[in-house]
């Protein structure tokens, strides 16, 4: 069940870095409140996940999460650079969240 609160809190990390944008600076309210409340359970849940996974492998596997699904959401909402380094880059993410699942 840890390895499934994980994820889901990195769903939701993803959540609140994506709101972090529509909030624009916390001037939408709405926007601004669904950010808070992503980052509030993305924080739960990675707590939760922590009780029996290793600290260093959740924390590196939420913020590899995270960090993938930014940049992926990033390119396809906001257009930004899809240059073949950057995705290969991504591979490397995943790969080590990969080894981090392997090894824990």
């Amino acid at each position: 069940m840890a390895w499934i609160y994980l994820t889901v809190a990195g769903l939701f990390e993803i959540g609140w870095a994506i709101g972090l944008k529509y909030s624009d600076g916390f001037s939408k309210p709405v926007a601004s409140l669904l950010t808070v409340a992503a980052m509030a359970m993305s924080i739960w849940l990675l707590s939760i996940a922590m009780k029996t996974i290793p600290v260093g492998t959740a924390y590196a596997v939420w913020t590899g999460i995270g960090a993938i699904g930014v940049a992926i959401l990033g390119m396809i909402l906001f257009g930004e650079s899809r240059e073949i380094l950057r995705v290969a880059c991504l591979f490397l993410i995943i790969a080590g969240i990969i080894g981090l699942k392997l090894v824990s």
